[in-house]
């Protein structure tokens, strides 16, 4: 399967390093709330990113997981039911050792940022 991305506050993946597991569905809502966690295409994660992180003042991170190192199912489903296009859904923690790559988003976040730089 192709790699997905999620797009993480530090914070957050700070955390999820410390105790082994990453929780946060989208942007103030977690796995326990919505029942699975957020995910990209690499194509889609800009739109995302414009969508629902633009009034973030600080930088995010982009996730970029490999599906078959998920202990979790992964699920495509219908994300926008206007258009019917497909998101993938993971359903369950991402443990760090699924994310082979992550890149700091810097901001603005509403389209106009500076390209995603390799962290680490």
């Amino acid at each position: 399967m192709s790699r997905i991305y999620h797009l993480a506050e530090p914070a957050d993946w700070a955390a999820a390093q410390r105790s082994g597991a990453y929780r946060i569905s989208t942007r103030g809502r977690s796995l326990e709330d919505e029942g699975f966690i957020h995910a990209s295409d690499e194509h889609q994660w800009p739109v995302v990113r414009r969508s629902f992180y633009a009034d973030v003042a600080g930088d995010l991170l982009l996730l970029e997981i490999d599906p078959d190192l998920l202990s979790h199912q992964v699920i495509r489903e219908v994300g926008n039911p206007e258009t019917g296009e497909e998101f993938p859904h993971i359903y369950g923690p991402i443990t760090p050792g699924a994310v082979v790559a992550v890149r700091t988003i810097r901001a603005p976040h509403d389209g106009v940022g500076q390209p995603a730089a390799p962290v680490g």
